[in-house]
């Protein structure tokens, strides 16, 4: 069975920053592509970030790039999400998903607010 469990969340400041993890279990995570989403409140879910596995190639959404670095540690099937310079407009629900599948995390809030 397919389990991610996302953490990291919480509550910054604007400029301020966080760093989010997801645990994988029931996959060869080494194989897999990890991808991070996020959904703001009254907003549809987007895409935030990406890794494909074989190469370490990494995508990012226009909005996060520069400030946000997705990466990973296959010895403990886990993808990371560093955040940095963190603004107000970043505030929503983070989820990890094995990127194209149904597989996704139950989610992580990140408020960015003074």
């Amino acid at each position: 069975q397919v389990q991610l469990v996302e953490s990291g969340g919480g509550l910054v400041q604007p400029g301020g920053s966080l760093r989010l993890s997801c645990a994988a279990s029931g996959i060869i995570f080494s194989l897999a592509d990890m991808a991070w989403y996020r959904q703001a409140p009254g907003k549809q879910r987007e895409f935030v970030a990406r890794m494909i596995a074989a190469v370490s190639t990494k995508f990012y959404a226009d909005s996060v790039k520069g400030r946000f670095t997705i990466s990973r540690d296959n010895a403990k099937n886990t993808v990371y999400l560093q955040m940095n310079s963190l603004k107000p407009e970043d505030t929503a629900v983070y989820y990890c998903n094995i990127f194209n599948t149904k597989n996704w995390g139950q989610g992580t809030q990140v408020t960015v607010s003074s």
